[in-house]
């Protein structure tokens, strides 16, 4: 599967999904992955035969030709690539970055712009699904990118992914990426109200979720998220209400650039932002359910 002009790969960032991409890149690359994360226990967690330690983001960016990155967020974006020390920083000519954070179009086109000035080129790359697909390879991976940095780093999004969809030219990942999330926002806020009327109405709350995962109200949202909604339980190494929150703020962010009066997502971001208020911000985000019990 191996690039002959690709010697190493960089992972940047291994939290809840970033830590499982890593290990199945390098598990199914055939290359070695040098990776790096602020909390060295993280990287300790994914070090192998074929994943070897970074002392810091310029170590890394020195020794590698595709770098991945998956942070939680804009900031955190614009300080690994922009900052002092960062990758921007010790780009090369012909060095592929790739972007798998969910941020916002604007980030991803600055640090394109940064690292083109420096002759390397760059793809945003957001990934779907959540923590199961991360952890058995098979995430949704929307491409903000040239046919040509697509080609190059296609067969290594195939090792972390298998519904890779190209969406245009830098951005345009994280615009679809920020679409999906904010719809499945509305979706968890719209089940939580069905729940909450079938069950005090007198349905108990298991065959709500049983009847209405069998009709045409069904969805991926229904069948993962309402599943948790059914037993109560919410992980707290899922996807957590405030990563969720941060994604639809990024997405009404963009409806307004856009002239979009996203109303539908302005009450599923009311939701969040209440269930946080109530300390479940760590939490995995179907947790707002609880506001109607």
């Amino acid at each position: 599967m191996a690039d002959g002009t690709v010697g190493r790969l960089g992972f940047i960032g291994l939290g809840v999904m970033g830590g499982r991409m890593c290990r199945n890149l390098a598990r199914k690359s055939g290359l070695p992955v040098i990776a790096y994360d602020l909390d060295p226990t993280r990287v300790q967690a994914v070090v192998s035969a074929n994943v070897e330690a970074a002392a810091s983001i310029s170590d890394l960016v020195a020794r590698t030709d595709i770098i991945f990155i998956c942070v939680p967020g804009e900031p955190q974006v614009r300080t690994v690539c922009l900052g002092a020390g960062g990758v921007v920083e010790g780009a090369r000519p012909g060095q592929v970055v790739v972007d798998m954070t969910t941020a916002t179009p604007n980030i991803d086109r600055e640090v394109a712009a940064a690292l083109a000035a420096k002759g390397a080129d760059f793809a945003d790359a957001p990934v779907a699904k959540g923590v199961p697909s991360a952890e058995d390879g098979t995430l949704a991976i929307t491409v903000g990118a040239s046919e040509a940095v697509l080609a190059r780093i296609a067969p290594y999004l195939q090792c972390m992914g298998t519904d890779i969809s190209h969406c245009g030219d830098t951005g345009t990942g994280q615009v679809m990426k920020l679409m999906n999330n904010m719809l499945i926002a509305e979706n968890v806020s719209a089940i939580s109200e069905a729940m909450a009327i079938a069950t005090r109405a007198g349905v108990p709350r298991e065959r709500v979720f049983e009847i209405l995962s069998k009709g045409s109200g069904d969805s991926f949202a229904m069948r993962r998220h309402g599943s948790y909604m059914t037993t109560g339980e919410y992980p707290d190494d899922m996807f957590p209400t405030t990563y969720q929150s941060k994604d639809v703020g990024y997405a009404l962010a963009l409806a307004k650039s856009v002239g979009v009066d996203a109303e539908g997502a302005r009450l599923a971001q009311r939701r969040l932002q209440a269930s946080i208020d109530r300390g479940w911000g760590h939490l995995y985000a179907p947790v707002m359910y609880r506001l109607f019990e």
